[in-house]
């Protein structure tokens, strides 16, 4: 039977017939439907959320020791938070076959920086295998598996979006019930010690002249003979869009398994082609090791390194010809920049802090990241997950340090906090600092779809748990309890009443917004805490004095044509542009 699947539910399928029974991820963009789509073969796989990328690559390592089949997923940035624990497995090699998923980001459709993965399995020594289509990627997952158990060494397995999202025919098989190898202790294997580890390197360096062997002789890495003036070495979706434009005009080496690169055979390629390019998207990861091996071929001298591939750009590189696209006019496009939604809890309070000045605000990774659009304008950085509490207690030490009298704000979401936030919490507290924490507890994990996270009460698969009480985890890292404020971000004068306080004080200060994110299906705890009532605003055109004023909310919802309006279909009546109305020109309806 045939289903059309995205990568990433093909990689779900994939796991659920090689055997898999762990697995465990951290959701990012484009990586998130893995786990969302194994989640319910709930009888055979248990499948969690973990608090991040390096707790979950770490309980999988678990479970392959245990000797479970076990997969680990997350975006590309999220390996860079799991990279401790997967260049030691790297050394130790599995039971159970493990796989990592790095689902990396081309073009940054939803990510702060497109570093490529590729990388990784270089520097850490273990196996890679890239797919390209969705066909691949549940196939590869079973291959996967088995070059893992069989070489001993955890595999990376390299997705990019457009593998993730995109969809393609996928025949469906049974799932194979491999049972859990025996565990057996072994010191000597598992025991990273310096004395194991300098033994374990020697084994590591064997095994990547087995697996290069391995790459060399695989129908992972095939050829395909057409005509022999061109001849393309690519891997992953590049290989789509190479064949797109080329066609069977020319021959290709297209690679599956990327680590080690089968070397010989892509010499014994080059050698039969008149000209060689190397068609892959971002780093010249597969040309550079070309090159170094002495084979001539053209790469990143044509096809941009910078950005996501396609056919388009491929066809204007090499064969310089301008592909028609539709022609628009475009003085009609209204620019619509990102922004938080009508009625996001985050806006009340980004409203009011922007109103501050002399601070800093050092922001995070979430949705709240838009905080930093106009007209709120309420955030100065933006780094990595948890950032915003470790920079802005870095900044707030170093203002202090240099007779700098200016305040710092770190906000962070509640999830973020979870994954990676606390940690900068306790660097406050232990080293006596001062900038104030906001925890934005939009009650889910809000970017990335609304999967559950350690504060929300329920698992990924559905099971009620319990749910990690942030004040009182705030209260034993060591902030004082009058020194944690909770507050509801609609309410524009508790906001301001509390941001004064905090900063005057001059000790570690907590305050944890609630309020659940207004696209949240409210769980029966939140309708019990927040209720449930749908009403929404509307503007009194004859109060309404056209100051403009509610439209410094940001809110989309808000517009404004000689007189300020409310889309009714948008409202959720969060009240925030009615308290910043300084003329009650705005009313609440429905309650």
């Amino acid at each position: 039977m045939k289903e059309f699947l995205t990568g990433n539910e093909a990689i779900a399928r994939g796991a659920y017939e090689a055997g898999v029974t762990f697995v465990s991820a951290y959701p990012g963009t484009p990586s998130t439907e893995i786990l969302e789509n194994i989640a319910p073969y709930k009888e055979h796989v248990y499948a969690e959320w973990a608090p991040n990328e390096k707790v979950a690559l770490e309980a999988a390592i678990g479970a392959s020791i245990a000797g479970a089949r076990a997969l680990a997923a997350m975006k590309h940035v999220g390996v860079n938070v799991a990279a401790d624990p997967l260049f030691t497995y790297a050394y130790t090699g599995v039971n159970g076959g493990l796989i990592l998923v790095s689902a990396d980001d081309p073009g940054m459709h939803s990510s702060q920086n497109e570093q490529d993965n590729r990388y990784y399995a270089k520097f850490s020594k273990v196996a890679m295998i890239e797919p390209s289509d969705s066909q691949e990627a549940k196939d590869f997952v079973k291959i996967a598996l088995e070059i893992s158990e069989k070489y001993d060494t955890p595999v990376l397995f390299r997705v990019t979006t457009r593998i993730c999202h995109s969809k393609t025919l996928v025949e469906l098989g049974e799932r194979e019930e491999v049972g859990i190898k025996p565990y057996k202790k072994d010191i000597s294997k598992y025991v990273a010690t310096p004395a194991n580890g300098r033994v374990l390197h020697v084994k590591v360096e064997e095994r990547l002249k087995q697996l290069e062997k391995f790459s060399n002789e695989t129908e992972l890495n095939k050829i395909e003979w057409n005509d022999k003036k061109i001849g393309i070495v690519t891997s992953g979706i590049a290989y789509q869009y190479a064949k797109e434009v080329f066609g069977d005009t020319a021959s290709y080496l297209k690679l599956g398994f990327t680590h080690p690169l089968p070397m010989k055979k892509i010499e014994e390629f080059a050698n039969e082609v008149e000209v060689l390019y190397v068609i892959e998207e971002l780093e010249p990861y597969i040309e550079e090791q070309m090159k170094a091996a002495g084979i001539k071929c053209i790469g990143k001298e044509l096809i941009p390194r910078i950005g996501e591939l396609n056919p388009d750009i491929i066809a204007k590189a090499i064969l310089k010809e301008e592909r028609q696209t539709i022609q628009y006019d475009e003085a009609k496009i209204v620019g619509r920049p990102p922004t938080l939604c009508a009625g996001c809890p985050h806006r009340g309070f980004f409203y009011m802090l922007a109103k501050k000045k002399n601070i800093m605000i050092t922001g995070d990774i979430g949705c709240y990241t838009l905080g930093s659009a106009e007209p709120l304008s309420a955030m100065d950085t933006c780094i990595c997950m948890g950032a915003s509490v470790s920079a802005g207690h870095g900044a707030q030490k170093a203002f202090e340090f240099n007779g700098i009298d200016k305040k710092v704000v770190g906000v962070i979401g509640d999830s973020t906090f979870f994954h990676s936030g606390v940690t900068g919490l306790m660097d406050i507290v232990y080293n006596k600092g001062n900038a104030v924490t906001v925890i934005l507890d939009n009650r889910i994990t809000g970017m990335t779809g609304h999967q559950e996270n350690p504060g929300t009460g329920y698992t990924l698969q559905g099971d009620k748990t319990h749910a990690i009480n942030i004040p009182l985890l705030c209260e034993a890292v060591g902030i004082k309890k009058e020194n944690i404020y909770i507050i509801n971000p609609l309410d524009l004068d508790a906001c301001k009443k509390t941001i004064d306080e905090a900063l005057d004080k001059t000790e570690p200060v907590v305050i944890i917004t609630e309020w659940p994110c207004v696209l949240k299906k409210p769980s029966p705890e939140d309708i019990e805490k927040f209720g449930n009532k749908r009403t929404i605003c509307k503007v009194d055109e004859e109060k309404c004095k056209a100051c403009r004023i509610c439209t410094k909310t940001g809110c989309p919802a808000i517009s404004f044509d000689e007189k300020a309006s409310i889309n009714e279909d948008m409202c959720v009546g969060c009240d925030v542009c009615l308290q910043a109305c300084p003329f009650d020109a705005i009313e609440k309806v429905g309650e």
